[in-house]
């Protein structure tokens, strides 16, 4: 009898420790499911945060209005525009290893790492369109060109360490609004270290 009870208890128990498990799985899955954006919210976040980030500053070409220089809507995140020339970058004991010096429009800037440029963000082949995730992945958060493993480091003034603590889902929506927007094609200049400028 006593042997029969202690079935019938540990039965009780072990039903209550699968109820309880299953429930907070159930629980868990209900939260993983509303945490998980739809790809149109995904986009709008990554609008918001391209915006408040202000990836326009050096990726978008600038044109003048009554209120000073703004960014060129027609030419939105496509880097610096290939096929302008650079200004003559001023060769003296001062520049550029003690100054940064940048481009009318901000698309490029020139110190002690060399000239850099800024990315074509769109999803044309020339920018993002052939890159994956994982590839925007580490460039942002390992500074890697392109994101690929053994590329060069991405070059001032682009602030990616500023981004290593970035939140994956924050990440993939950046990426998905970049993918969403107009592609352009413009193959921008590679970088120009400083053994290159004749310093």
């Amino acid at each position: 009898m006593k042997n029969s009870r202690l079935i019938i208890v540990s039965s009780i128990f072990v039903g209550m420790i699968f109820f309880s498990c299953s429930n907070k799985k159930s629980e868990q899955l209900t939260v993983d499911l509303k945490t998980i954006d739809s790809k149109e919210e995904l986009i709008e976040r990554g609008e918001y945060l391209v915006t408040i980030i202000g990836c326009d500053h050096c990726h978008t070409p600038k044109k003048m209005s009554p209120t000073g220089p703004v960014p060129d809507m027609d030419r939105w995140l496509m880097g610096y525009p290939n096929g302008d020339e650079l200004p003559e970058i001023e060769k003296s004991e001062t520049a550029p290893s003690k100054w940064l010096l940048f481009n009318e429009d901000l698309t490029s800037g020139v110190g002690p790492w060399g000239v850099s440029f800024a990315a074509n963000l769109t999803p044309d082949e020339t920018g993002i369109g052939n890159w994956t995730f994982e590839n925007f992945k580490k460039a942002m958060t390992e500074g890697k060109y392109k994101g690929l493993e053994n590329s060069r480091p991405i070059m001032p003034p682009m602030p990616w360490k500023s981004y290593t603590k970035m939140k994956e889902n924050d990440l993939k929506a950046i990426f998905e609004y970049l993918k969403s927007i107009k592609p352009i094609k413009n193959d921008v200049p590679t970088y120009i270290p400083p053994t290159n400028m004749g310093m």
